[in-house]
C-alpha cells in the first residue's frame, strides 16, 4: 500500500543505494565539507584544485517520495561519462573539464526585469533554498542516468529575477572561454551554448537549478556551478556551467536547434514514439547495468508536465 503523500517525481535514497552505505555518504560528506574535495571529483584519488565556496550546504535535505525503478548511477560512472560540449564532442571530458575555474563564477540575469542583477553564483546559491532529489535523465543518444542532484527550484530565481509581465521565455547562455573550453574554437558551433524554457516550463515544479550531486558540491564536468535539470527533457536541454538568465518575449533558436533543425527541435520532450533520425526512442540503456528499459512519455514525469502542452500539436516538434 502506498500513502501518497510525496512528490512522485523524486526517487527515495533508500530505494536506490543500501542504507549503510547511504547514511555513511551523509556522513562522510558532512567531513568533507569542511575542506577536502575527493568527494566533488568523479573518482576518489583525482585531487581538485578548488574548493567551493559553498561546500558547507551539504548535504541538503533531501525530497523523498513514493517509488523508484531504478538504482542510482554509480559516482564512478555518471563522473566519467559526460557530454559537454565545450570540452569535445566525446564522452571522456571529464579531465579536461578540471581546467574550469568557478570561483569566482559570474552570473547575469538581465533582459525583461524589472532590473538587471549581476551576482556571484556563491551569493545566489545561499539565497535559495537547497534539496536534494533523485531523478532519471534521459539522453537523446538513448541512455539514460539517475542522478542524487541537490539544487533550487528554477521557480525560485524567477521569482528572484522579478520579470515583466512581457517575458515569456526564460533563455539561458553557458561560458564563453575557447581557452578553457577548447571544443568552442570549432566555428561550426555556434557559441555560447543557448538554452530556453517557455517561463511555465521555467516555473513548474520538476525544473531545478543545480549545485550538487552525491551528497556534495557539484563536479565540474556535470556543469559546476549552475547548471538546469529538466528530467522530462533530453539531455541536451539540461544546459551546464550558465553565466545569464535572459528574459525575452519571443522564442530564441537554441543551440542544436540551430545546429541540426531537422534532428533537434526546441521543445525536445521525451517520448518513445518519435524516434530521433539517428537513434530510436522506444527504449533506453541503463549505464552501470547495461540493461535495456522500456521509455517512457515524458521520461516517466507525465503527471507533472503533460497539462504544459495540451494546447500545442501534438506532432514530432513537440518530442525532438
Amino acid at each position: 500500500m502506498l500513502i501518497k503523500t510525496l512528490p512522485g517525481w523524486g526517487l527515495p535514497e533508500r530505494a536506490v543505494t543500501p542504507e549503510s552505505q547511504y547514511v555513511d555518504r551523509r556522513q562522510l560528506a558532512k567531513g568533507l565539507a569542511a575542506g577536502s574535495l575527493l568527494a566533488a571529483t568523479p573518482l576518489g584519488n583525482l585531487a581538485a584544485a578548488e574548493e567551493p565556496p559553498t561546500a558547507d550546504l551539504y548535504p541538503a535535505p533531501r525530497k523523498e517520495a513514493l517509488s523508484v525503478e531504478f538504482p542510482v548511477t554509480k559516482k564512478s560512472i555518471a563522473g566519467t561519462y559526460n557530454n559537454f560540449y565545450e570540452f569535445g564532442s566525446h564522452k571522456n571530458i571529464w579531465q579536461a573539464a578540471q581546467d574550469l575555474s568557478i570561483t569566482p563564477w559570474d552570473v547575469t540575469i538581465d533582459g525583461l526585469v524589472e532590473k538587471k542583477i549581476h551576482i556571484e553564483a556563491e551569493d545566489l546559491i545561499r539565497r535559495m533554498p537547497l534539496e536534494e532529489r533523485i531523478t532519471r535523465h534521459r539522453c537523446v543518444e538513448a541512455w539514460a542516468m539517475t542522478i542524487p542532484w541537490t539544487g533550487f527550484p528554477l521557480a525560485r530565481l524567477v521569482e528572484f529575477a522579478r520579470p515583466l509581465a512581457s517575458a515569456k521565455f526564460l533563455v539561458m547562455q553557458t561560458f564563453f572561454d575557447s581557452e578553457v573550453g577548447r571544443n568552442q574554437r570549432q566555428r561550426y558551433f555556434p557559441w555560447p551554448y543557448t538554452e530556453a524554457l517557455t517561463l511555465a516550463e521555467a516555473t513548474n515544479e520538476l525544473a531545478l537549478i543545480v549545485t550538487g550531486a552525491y551528497g556534495v558540491p557539484m563536479a565540474k564536468q556535470y556543469g559546476s556551478p549552475l547548471r538546469l535539470a529538466v528530467p522530462w527533457k533530453y539531455g541536451f536541454k539540461h544546459i551546464k556551467s550558465i553565466v545569464r538568465f535572459m528574459f525575452a518575449e519571443n522564442r530564441p533558436k537554441t543551440f542544436w536547434e540551430d545546429i541540426g533543425p531537422t534532428e533537434y527541435g526546441f521543445w525536445a520532450n521525451v517520448n518513445p514514439e518519435f524516434s530521433h533520425p539517428r537513434w530510436s526512442q522506444a527504449s533506453e540503456r541503463e549505464l552501470g547495468t547495461g540493461n535495456r528499459v522500456a521509455t517512457k512519455l515524458y521520461n516517466g514525469y507525465g503527471e507533472f508536465v503533460a497539462h504544459l502542452y495540451v494546447d500545442l500539436p501534438q506532432d514530432h516538434r513537440l518530442f525532438m
